[in-house]
C-alpha cells in the first residue's frame, strides 16, 4: 500500500521567504499542512523596486525562523520528511541561493531526496493542489 508522503518546500525566488509542508495522501491528492511566508515589502519599498543583496540578506536572515515554524505549524518533525524542494529559477541568483542551500543542507541531514523546481512550471502545476487538473489544460502565467 502506498504511503502518505511529506515534502518540505522552500522559497526564495525574490522578496519572499516562504516554507511549506504538504502531505500527499494514498489517492495522490496534497494537503497543505503549513504555509510560512515573511514579506519584505518594507525593506525594498524606499528603493521603488527589489534590491537583490538586501532581498539576499533578509532571505539568510529569515530562512531558519521560516522553516522552523512551517516544521511546528505541521505537527511534524523533520525526521517525518520524505524530501526536500527548493525553486531553483528562473529567479534572483543571489536569492535562490539561500533556498537551494538550506534545502540541500536539510535534505542531506535527513538523509532525503533533494528536488530543485522550476518557478514557473511550479506556479502552472499549482492548481492541482486544489483540485484534479486534466490535461491538456489552459495556462495563463504572467
Amino acid at each position: 500500500m502506498k504511503k502518505n508522503l511529506i515534502f518540505l518546500g522552500i522559497e526564495t525566488s525574490c522578496d519572499e521567504t516562504a516554507a511549506s509542508v504538504v502531505m500527499s495522501d494514498k489517492n495522490g491528492n496534497a494537503k497543505i499542512l503549513s504555509n510560512i511566508v515573511s514579506s519584505q515589502i518594507n525593506i525594498h519599498k524606499p528603493f521603488g523596486g527589489i534590491v537583490p543583496d538586501l532581498a539576499s540578506k533578509a532571505h539568510s536572515e529569515r530562512i531558519d525562523i521560516i522553516i522552523n515554524k512551517a516544521i511546528t505549524k505541521s505537527k511534524i518533525s523533520f525526521k517525518d520528511i520524505d524530501g526536500v524542494a527548493t525553486t531553483s529559477g528562473p529567479g534572483l541568483l543571489v536569492c535562490l541561493m539561500v533556498g537551494m542551500t538550506a534545502g540541500k543542507t536539510i535534505a542531506n541531514f535527513i538523509k532525503k531526496p533533494f528536488y530543485g523546481i522550476n518557478h514557473l512550471e511550479g506556479h502552472a502545476l499549482s492548481a492541482g493542489i486544489s483540485q484534479k487538473i486534466t490535461y491538456p489544460y489552459l495556462l495563463l502565467l504572467i
